[in-house]
């Protein structure tokens, strides 16, 4: 399954995926496609493995209430923060911020669902507003 997207690219970058999708003999919105694919990788390849928090036993809720990322992530995403507040960042850094970022909020929503879901089992008392 497909789907379409319309996509706006600054005249330069689709100038130099023009010229390369010429020169390898293909359509330069397939090479584009291939291209966007190529640097998504999954962040979790197999997310059927996460079942819906309400689904789960209360010691798995109370755990993920407490998730955080692993150390080293948390570690190399403060560094990389750090780059880009400095300006200094390079393309492979972005990406690689970009990742941790996602891992990050991934993590994050999660955490949240479990700790609604331990309020709503009464397994926790809810947060002070």
């Amino acid at each position: 399954m497909s789907t379409q997207v319309l996509v706006t690219l600054p005249d330069e970058t689709y100038r130099r995926a023009d010229h390369l999708a010429r020169l390898a003999g293909r359509a330069t919105s397939d090479l584009l496609a291939d291209t966007i694919v190529l640097s998504l990788p999954p962040l979790n390849p197999r997310p059927e493995t996460h079942r819906p928090v309400s689904a789960l036993p209360d010691e798995e809720v109370l755990a993920l209430t407490a998730l955080q990322m692993k150390p080293a992530q948390d570690r190399r995403l403060s560094l990389l923060l750090g780059r880009q507040q400095a300006g200094s960042l390079t393309k492979v850094e972005r990406f690689e911020l970009f990742t941790l970022m996602q891992v990050y909020q991934e993590g994050l929503l999660r955490k949240a669902q479990a700790l609604r879901e331990a309020v709503r089992r009464g397994l926790r008392e809810p947060l002070e507003p």
